[in-house]
């Protein structure tokens, strides 16, 4: 009979005694066959939920004991609430008039689920966030993506599907050949454009489809019924005329493992979903298909695609590993007087190294010729500071000078804003 308790990353196989010396729960596998007819199946699922609360009633104590993995940056775990309408922002500075558009934003927003809490920001569910720009004002705006994972969690008041670093409870009132794995889509990550739609997007095969304007969800999208694929990374490359390309693994027979570069065609003029019209670019097979490469993005260089593939073995690294049982901190002064150096000396004298500083006249520092991009042009730089936690200062939106990273304008909104990952401007 297998037991059940929760650790601080979800349930383990393990009959571990609480602290009434009792097991919490237990589900013996094969009792549905003892039961039958809707009455039995009724009182089991009955049976089940009254087992699924004597766990919580543990759980809960367990946890009020238990410190949150956090630690001491527990604040970013905080959870908001959306807003019904959106918000003026206080605009300190003169935003430039030709700043049109949103800012759109994704990150996690919900942190626990009636008594169970989700243990990694990974986990947190999809919050969308937007900053509009019109005539030199702002406004703040949120919305909580109406995923599966957020509505069913919202609906059973718990965690329903198990995220990242946070365990899902098993539905009681299935058996162990009927519960199965699956896969979150809650879609936390980016937002991009797919002809005239936009999707949220986690690292799964499901994306989410949304409307920037008003933040509601409009629906969900598999997108292993139109390529295949497994899993895509949440940053695709988006050409010029809209074309999207995306890099997701792909299992097949004898447990195989590919990467398959996707392409979706941009906006199309007979009105069909670019979604329709996906396909598979190439296939690079994977050399070890018990060590899969993770990969989070990729990057288009003219005409060539660079992949940043992992090593094929990371078991020499192994060996270069360094521990200190005692670690300790050490600060190196070096009384180095370089006024009364002469130039072009040098001035390391450490007789066991090879390196050295040499002085020159002119302050400069001889380096061979590499261009690797031109100057900084004219534009602006936008990001959210946040401030996690109650009684702190107002979030804000800050606008950068992208020639010299000066400050233009800022514009504060009453009211906490969570971290958040990663998202675009839209004009």
């Amino acid at each position: 009979m297998p037991l059940y308790v929760l650790r601080k990353t979800g349930l383990m196989r393990r009959g571990v005694p609480c602290s009434q010396r009792h097991v919490c729960v237990s589900f013996p596998i094969g009792c549905e066959s003892q039961l039958s007819g809707s009455t039995n199946k009724r009182k089991r699922c009955e049976r089940s939920k009254a087992s699924r609360s004597c766990v919580r009633q543990c759980v809960t104590k367990m946890c009020s004991r238990m410190e949150h993995h956090a630690g001491n940056y527990k604040k970013i775990f905080d959870t908001v609430e959306e807003l019904a309408e959106p918000i003026p922002a206080q605009v300190t500075g003169v935003i430039p008039p030709w700043l049109k558009g949103s800012l759109l934003r994704l990150g996690p927003g919900l942190f626990e689920v009636g008594s169970e809490p989700f243990y990694h920001l990974f986990d947190g569910q999809a919050l969308f966030h937007k900053f509009d720009f019109k005539d030199g004002a702002v406004t703040y705006y949120r919305k909580f993506v109406r995923t599966d994972a957020y509505v069913r969690a919202i609906t059973e008041n718990r965690i329903v599907i198990t995220e990242f670093g946070t365990c899902a409870y098993p539905d009681p009132c299935k058996n162990i050949f009927s519960r199965g794995v699956e896969v979150t889509d809650n879609a936390l990550v980016n937002v991009y454009p797919i002809g005239e739609d936009f999707y949220a997007c986690t690292e799964t095969n499901f994306i989410t489809k949304v409307n920037p304007e008003t933040l509601e969800t409009i629906s969900k999208v598999d997108l292993c019924k139109y390529v295949s694929i497994n899993g895509v990374t949440a940053h695709p490359h988006i050409e010029n005329d809209g074309t999207v390309y995306n890099i997701g693994n792909c299992f097949g027979k004898g447990f195989s493992i590919a990467y398959n570069l996707i392409k979706i065609p941009p906006k199309q003029k007979d009105k069909v979903d670019p979604l329709d019209r996906a396909k598979v670019v190439v296939q690079f097979p994977c050399s070890d298909r018990f060590k899969p490469s993770y990969v989070h993005r990729f990057e288009f260089i003219y005409n060539y695609l660079y992949l940043a593939n992992l090593r094929e073995n990371w078991e020499e690294v192994k060996k270069n590993a360094m521990i200190a049982p005692q670690p300790e901190a050490r600060r190196y002064v070096l009384p180095l007087d370089v006024y009364r150096v002469e130039q072009g000396k040098n001035l390391v004298s450490l007789p066991y190294t090879t390196a050295t500083a040499t002085l020159r006249v002119d302050g400069t520092v001889w380096l061979e010729p590499e261009v690797l991009f031109s100057g900084p042009r004219q534009g602006v730089i936008l990001t959210i500071v946040v401030t996690p936690g109650a009684g702190q200062k107002p979030a804000y939106l800050l606008i950068l000078n992208a020639k010299d990273l000066t400050e233009i304008a800022r514009a504060e909104v009453e009211t906490i804003i969570p971290v958040t990952f990663h998202g675009m401007y839209k004009p």
